[in-house]
């Protein structure tokens, strides 16, 4: 058994990370692990963060101890945080890191930990290097790059972003588990009643929070493309603007396609995942930059066949055959993979992502986890 601290988001936080969290330190836990989460007081100050709030407001998950504690702009703060952990002494520390503001917190915390000689810190990295550059960003990161003695990654790409500061760490590869914390799928009539849609129709779904990076504006492109006209497929667009929405509503009525696309632009609580999943026939993800993506995850869950780009990961998790297309980050690229997948037995990949989906499990999560504790122990 080890004792085992996670920091970084999780209830009354929302979002991808919060939940990988939740449901790791719940794997942890069935394991025989002593499992607890440290999280934050104040993760973004207000004026930062681009939602509208960086709060849950359903129920803790069972079983698990989180602990509201850092606050990510308060050096302070960051000093009594790291004593504590020093002082109460766990096996290992597990950091989440995917943006370089939350380097000087995570950063220090994990030197002050590490000075008690017994504890191991090591992060699971969601990004090395984050989506929209920053100035600063490469200091930033190379400080906490610094402060940690191993890395789990869920992809090559960005295993190969964190050899560009540090050559030699121990770091092991495992991809996004199932996020299987999402109930369980509904009938598509059911879903589609639920969220009064006419039953007619066939949709493709655009999930998660809405930013540049994501490449919406290629899939609204793409409808426009004379084949998906012809289908007449629907797309919803299933999530919060983390940017102005006017650029994306100005192209929809540039393009003509008000009538066949459907926004639902607000933060999709867990118990409505279920519906916009099991509502659609295939999912869609145009991303123009990407490591991985907990999207992904969810459809896997939800056994659906995806469209990915080439870019980062995606097609890692996403062989193109197997449980989807992997195309281009181009309007064109994705329109033809759409009228491929509607033209053809949209049944035809429901094999491959059975098969898939049995790779990603959270016990090799965890097993992986194992695994580069006796690295860093080795290394030490």
């Amino acid at each position: 058994m080890m004792r085992i601290v996670i920091c970084g988001p999780a209830h009354p936080y929302r979002g991808g990370i919060a939940a990988y969290n939740e449901r790791l330190a719940q794997q942890l836990l069935h394991e025989g692990d002593a499992a607890a989460i440290y999280t934050f007081k104040l993760q973004y100050p207000s004026f930062l963060f681009p939602g509208k709030t960086q709060y849950d407001h359903g129920y803790a998950p069972e079983g698990v101890t989180i602990t509201r504690a850092i606050n990510s702009v308060n050096p302070l703060n960051w000093f009594n945080i790291g004593l504590r952990l020093r002082r109460i002494r766990p096996d290992l520390v597990i950091m989440r890191y995917w943006l370089p503001f939350l380097a000087p917190a995570l950063g220090f915390i994990a030197r002050l930990v590490k000075s008690n000689r017994h504890t191991m810190v090591v992060t699971i990295f969601d990004n090395v290097v984050p989506h929209e550059k920053r100035i600063g960003d490469t200091m930033l990161t190379r400080f906490f790059v610094k402060s940690i003695d191993g890395a789990l990654v869920m992809t090559r790409a960005v295993e190969n972003d964190l050899r560009k500061f540090s050559a030699d760490m121990p770091c092991v590869i495992s991809p996004h588990p199932l996020f299987d914390n999402y109930s369980v799928p509904v009938s598509r009539d059911e879903a589609i009643a639920h969220l009064k849609l006419p039953q007619a129709d066939k949709y493709i779904l655009f999930f998660g929070f809405i930013r540049e990076y994501k490449g919406l504006d290629l899939l609204l492109r793409a409808m426009a493309e004379k084949c998906v006209r012809d289908l007449g497929v629907k797309l919803i667009v299933a999530g919060e603007f983390y940017e102005s929405k006017k650029p994306y509503f100005d192209l929809v009525s540039q393009l003509g396609t008000g009538d066949r696309i459907i926004f639902h632009s607000h933060f999709i609580s867990d118990d409505e995942v279920k519906y916009y999943f099991s509502a659609a026939s295939l999912v869609v993800q145009p991303y123009k930059s990407a490591t991985q993506s907990g999207v992904t995850q969810i459809a896997y869950h939800f056994n659906k066949p995806m469209i990915v780009t080439n870019v980062g990961g995606l097609a890692e998790i996403v062989p193109d055959g197997v449980s989807g297309y992997v195309v281009e980050p181009d309007p064109v690229a994705i329109a033809g993979a759409i009228c491929d997948f509607f033209s053809g037995d949209e049944k035809r990949f429901e094999a491959g992502i059975e098969k898939k989906k049995k790779e990603y499990s959270w016990s090799r999560l965890t097993e992986a986890l194992h695994s580069l504790v006796r690295e860093v122990q080795r290394a030490r």
